[in-house]
């Protein structure tokens, strides 16, 4: 399961590489966490960022555990939930990223976590997004992050890493035109060699923390849970 990632790149960089129009609202995270209102890109509104609760409703996958149906879905359960089939081609979405985090546990209460970064710096993952209403009536917009199995490089870490794109696949995940078969063939093993990855510190797992020390090497100290601040 992914549960924390980064998007920090200042808006002139990301509109360069994704096309963007001008978007008010954008901050960079250091620490993009569940329940974050964060920039997606939507295939029907490509030219600018759209701004979505990290977690999706509930509704297709109820034998899951909690934390995964809402902040990550299996690329595996697409073609066995017809609502995931209808999301795929009606709710696409792209997240902006420079880069996961994920952690190795190291007891019932130690981890590691671990900065994994694409060496192009500026990328994005695949995402499936929708509108539900809570109890009052009111309208949300949610992502849900897709994730598969996770290739060498991760697989140390964790099992799961996200679906992640570069331009190319960019182009046809967000083309309304696109079928469905040309959409799952989009989902490939990222190039392990293509990921770097060092230890950060375990400050990470405070959703608050929203820092650039996040990003640096922890010390060796720092790995077991003695936060070094560098702010």
């Amino acid at each position: 399961m992914i549960e924390r990632y980064t998007i920090h790149s200042p808006f002139p960089q990301l509109a360069t590489r994704f096309d963007l129009e001008e978007t008010p609202g954008y901050k960079p995270y250091y620490n993009a966490a569940p329940g974050k209102l964060l920039p997606v890109i939507t295939h029907q509104s490509p030219q600018g960022f759209s701004f979505f609760y990290w977690g999706t409703a509930p509704q297709w996958t109820k034998n899951k555990a909690v934390a995964e149906r809402i902040i990550n879905t299996r690329v595996e359960w697409i073609q066995e939930k017809p609502l995931l089939r209808k999301a795929l081609m009606r709710y696409r979405c792209l997240i902006p990223a420079n880069g996961f985090y994920a952690w190795r546990k190291m007891g019932k209460k130690s981890a590691v976590p671990k900065l994994f970064a694409p060496k192009q710096n500026l990328v994005s993952f695949a995402g499936i997004w929708e509108e539900y209403d809570d109890a009052e009536g009111k309208s949300f917009h949610t992502f849900s992050m897709l994730t598969m199995p996770a290739n060498a490089t991760v697989l140390s870490v964790t099992d799961r890493m996200p679906v992640i794109f570069n331009r190319e696949q960019e182009v046809v995940w967000l083309n309304p035109n696109s079928n469905e078969l040309q959409l799952l063939e989009l989902i490939k093993p990222y190039q392990e060699n293509d990921l770097t990855n060092h230890t950060v510190s375990p400050a990470v797992f405070t959703p608050e923390f929203n820092k650039p020390s996040l990003l640096l090497p922890a010390p060796a100290a720092d790995q077991f849970g003695n936060l070094t601040l560098f702010d």
